[in-house]
């Protein structure tokens, strides 16, 4: 177990931002940590990164070291880089505050510039570098010590179409070597490189467990049906078991268990002679699962 959080809560001026909050990163894995805005993911990561002290409840690291920032690489929601220096001149301010040796960072410096891709604007002044390439050289200060935890707020929101991919590719990658945990309110983000989520609202602490169960989770489906002729009426018969929605003479939308059997519909159509233009049963969205979880 790399870290155990028990019992975590912020309270700012009388409101409780983060509440009681109990869960484990476990080495290797790569943590998406979802929910609204305001649902306490960054005040989170925050105590994670030992940048907020909690109200109350621990945050216990598996190694024993002094110092536990040594263990944690941190990229903020909006990074605090210095427009006036190269991304070089960065990187060695950043090294030098994390304690790292001279040689140490003339090695990892050219090494992270590589992996992230500035290797050729590692002279230019940041001033010049674009949203990715800044979230980039985020990047780089974060991993740049080789620390077994890294933290992301929202290491994408920010970014176009082109930088989001680039900066996921790279998180895709650093999954090999350190555990990860980022958070984001885009469940695409999410569903490209993590192996599970932890979902947040009101601070409150809704799901914990893989994508899949996520899906699993799910208490409904929906199968979607268009055919050429008017189908009032014709599913009525399992009104006890099926929530029935029209959205046309010719359209229809069936909330049934997840374990229903789509065949039954199909056939019913054939047994009307329906000609059947569309009928989609397909495995429930994260997206569905997501928001039946917010309700909960």
């Amino acid at each position: 177990m790399l870290v155990q959080v028990q019992e975590l809560m912020k309270e700012y001026k009388g409101e409780k931002a983060v509440k009681d909050l109990s869960f484990q990163i476990k080495k290797g894995k790569c943590i998406a940590l979802l929910g609204p805005n305001g649902a306490g993911k960054t005040t989170t990561l925050n105590m994670l990164a030992g940048l907020l002290q909690p109200t109350s409840g621990t945050i216990r690291f598996g190694s024993d070291v002094a110092d536990v920032r040594e263990l944690i690489g941190f990229l903020p929601q909006q990074p605090h880089l210095f427009g006036w220096m190269t991304a070089v001149e960065f990187l060695k301010f950043s090294g030098e505050l994390s304690a790292m040796s001279t040689q140490e960072l003339q090695q990892r410096i050219d090494l992270v510039l590589a992996f992230v891709g500035l290797e050729k604007a590692k002279k230019k002044r940041i001033a010049g570098f674009s949203g990715g390439m800044k979230q980039r050289l985020g990047l780089a200060q974060a991993i740049l010590h080789e620390p077994p935890l890294l933290i992301l707020d929202e290491p994408v929101s920010a970014l176009d179409p082109t930088g989001r991919r680039g900066v996921l590719d790279l998180i895709r990658k650093m999954k090999n070597d350190m555990t990860i945990i980022f958070s984001t309110h885009i469940l695409h983000d999410a569903e490209q490189v993590c192996d599970e989520v932890l979902i947040l609202k009101d601070g409150e602490l809704r799901w914990d467990g893989t994508l899949t169960d996520l899906r699993d989770s799910l208490k409904t489906s929906k199968i979607k049906i268009k055919a050429r002729e008017p189908i009032n009426g014709i599913f009525e018969e399992f009104s006890e078991k099926v929530e029935i929605e029209y959205v046309s003479d010719y359209e229809v939308v069936l909330t049934v268990e997840p374990n229903t059997n789509p065949n039954l519909f199909w056939q019913k159509l054939l047994e009307h002679q329906h000609t059947i233009l569309y009928f989609n049963a397909n495995q429930a969205t994260l997206e569905e699962a997501y928001l039946e979880v917010l309700t909960r």
